[in-house]
């Protein structure tokens, strides 16, 4: 293969990589947004009934939420690297504990941090050895 074909198929494929990354990334802050409109949705809903969900913005905005993530992490897996892919997302469960501490005022201790930073220091690693 020549050198002028194989460049635009490698900026191609790093491109699609980058932008498949980026999809994954914009999930988990869907997927988050999701879990905090779900329990703002819930703490104002006495009782479950259907009429009750058919008014509750939050829950509905989460579960609108929770179908662009969706839809997101379809689109990325179509083009990335699975094995990438599916660690990023859990980056939810940082974007989630460090959320609910702001905007919940749930607590935070050492063990928790503890666990973020080795979710986040995992993601970065994966990252750092697929870009070799």
């Amino acid at each position: 293969m020549s050198t002028a074909l194989a460049d635009p198929i490698l900026m191609t494929a790093t491109r699609n990589r980058t932008r498949s990354i980026a999809m994954v990334f914009c999930c988990t802050i869907f997927g988050a947004a999701a879990q905090l409109l779900f329990k703002a949705g819930l703490k104002v809903m006495p009782h479950f009934s259907v009429a009750a969900l058919l008014v509750n913005w939050p829950l509905l905005l989460g579960l609108a939420c929770y179908g662009g993530s969706t839809v997101l992490l379809v689109l990325a897996l179509r083009e990335g690297e699975l094995s990438l892919l599916y660690p990023v997302i859990s980056l939810t469960y940082a974007w989630v504990t460090i959320l609910s501490y702001f905007w919940l005022g749930e607590s935070l201790n050492i063990f928790k941090i503890a666990g973020l930073a080795t979710i986040i220091s995992g993601v970065c690693l994966l990252g750092m050895k697929s870009k070799r």
